[in-house]
């Protein structure tokens, strides 16, 4: 593994870097402990509305100024906001590093809330897209389902009715809450030395004030499967399958990785042959997994006509039957071991994903496990353990679901052919 350099400032701003030779290119990113688990609900989705804001201007910049800076770069300026951190990162040559990130400094510790309703019309056409295309939106509307009642499961995105009532002051006072130096790591990676690093990020948010921040309430993980659909002509029928998994912390988390992948998440995979490629009855169909600090989200996704929604459901609660059980091949298990490790060895030729993973790591107190670390782990799970971890997560009595479609009855029906499966 490269050597990398972790540095915090008198504030509480960690600088975090990794040098990776022959390359002229320097990923940047600022990780920000603020995400949508951190808000009431009467504020859902203000983290995402935040990091939207960060592009409109600073004491610096205007929008355009910051759009025309980067353009002139060649270079990639985003962010995206997720359900326990935001992000703000950058890929640019190493002559122009100072100047970048002199212009993201200023996003994240200045921006100016000047122009709120421009984009706040963005933000309400954005959750106007999603709620048009059901592939998406079921995936809130299981999160829902999973988590009731906690910020944990509700949308990063928001919903239209929060957003339009969001003042300039509520925005601010959210900032100034999260935006704090004890939850900021800058992370680069590339053609970068950590000393000069250190320096330019104490220039740009050494000032960045520390102190307390709120205490996140943990999630209630106990409550009893639940079922949620919402009515809409669609072609299809958009299903999701989903419960709690393990927490980032969790040393299972390399079996539920394999276990995703096993179950549903290659070409090779059970669901993926069983119900596209040998019966042609969904495009689309995966399993899918999030780890969290305390607790995780795994589920299914299927997309189907209404005539194949029983026999798509029972395929699922088949197939997980048979992982839980433990009477799949072992062959499947060490292709699940391979695609895992390649993914990994593929990754770190990325100046992008090794800038992610050392920022992600440091924020969210994670040891930094080096390749050869995280392939003795990934080698060390057993069928066994894969099965046991499947029975737990994946038992379908203990499933919660959701779906979208134009008649609830279809779905029912769907449950029950799951339910049948598992008897």
């Amino acid at each position: 593994m490269r050597e990398h350099h972790v540095t915090t400032l008198p504030n509480g701003v960690r600088v975090a870097s990794e040098a990776m030779p022959g390359l002229r290119s320097v990923a940047l990113g600022v990780f920000v402990g603020v995400g949508s688990r951190d808000e009431p609900a009467g504020h859902s989705g203000i983290s995402h509305f935040i990091e939207h804001l960060l592009f409109r201007g600073t004491d610096r910049h205007s929008a355009l100024e910051i759009a025309q800076i980067f353009d002139r770069f060649g270079a990639e300026l985003n962010a995206a906001t997720s359900r326990e951190f935001t992000e703000i990162y950058a890929r640019v040559i190493d002559s122009h590093v100072d100047t970048a990130f002199s212009v993201i400094g200023g996003m994240v510790r200045a921006p100016s809330f000047d122009d709120l309703e421009a984009e706040r019309d963005v933000v309400l056409e954005e959750i106007a897209m999603y709620e048009d295309a059901p592939d998406d939106l079921v995936h809130d509307l299981i999160g829902e389902v999973v988590f009731p009642g906690d910020a944990l499961g509700r949308p990063v995105i928001g919903t239209s009715e929060v957003i339009a009532g969001l003042a300039r002051d509520d925005v601010a006072g959210h900032h100034t809450t999260f935006y704090r130096g004890v939850n900021v790591v800058i992370s680069a990676a590339g053609s970068v030395e950590h000393d000069a690093l250190v320096a330019l990020v104490e220039r740009e948010l050494g000032a960045l004030p520390s102190g307390e921040l709120p205490v996140r309430t943990l999630v209630d993980t106990g409550h009893a499967p639940g079922r949620r659909f919402l009515a809409r002509d669609t072609e299809q029928y958009h299903l999701c399958l989903g419960a709690p998994g393990v927490s980032r912390h969790d040393d299972r988390r390399f079996a539920s990785g394999l276990l995703d992948q096993l179950l549903g998440g290659g070409a090779s995979s059970r669901l993926f042959q069983e119900i596209r490629e040998r019966r042609g009855m969904a495009y689309a169909v995966y399993t899918f997994g999030s780890h969290y600090r305390e607790t995780g989200h795994v589920g299914v996704y299927v997309g189907t006509r209404g005539e194949n929604v029983e026999e798509c459901l029972g395929v699922i609660g088949r197939e997980i039957g048979v992982v839980a059980a433990g009477d799949f091949d072992p062959d499947e298990l060490e292709r699940a071991k391979d695609a895992m490790k390649g993914r990994l060895a593929l990754s770190l030729e990325s100046t992008a994903a090794r800038m992610g993973r050392l920022g992600r790591a440091i924020l969210q107190d994670q040891p930094l496990l080096d390749e050869d670390e995280i392939a003795a782990r990934i080698d060390a799970v057993t069928m066994d353990d894969v099965a046991a971890l499947a029975g737990e997560l994946f038992a379908p009595a203990g499933l919660s679901a959701a779906g979208i479609g134009p008649d609830e009855d279809v779905f029912a029906r769907g449950l029950d052919a799951l339910l049948a499966e598992a008897v």
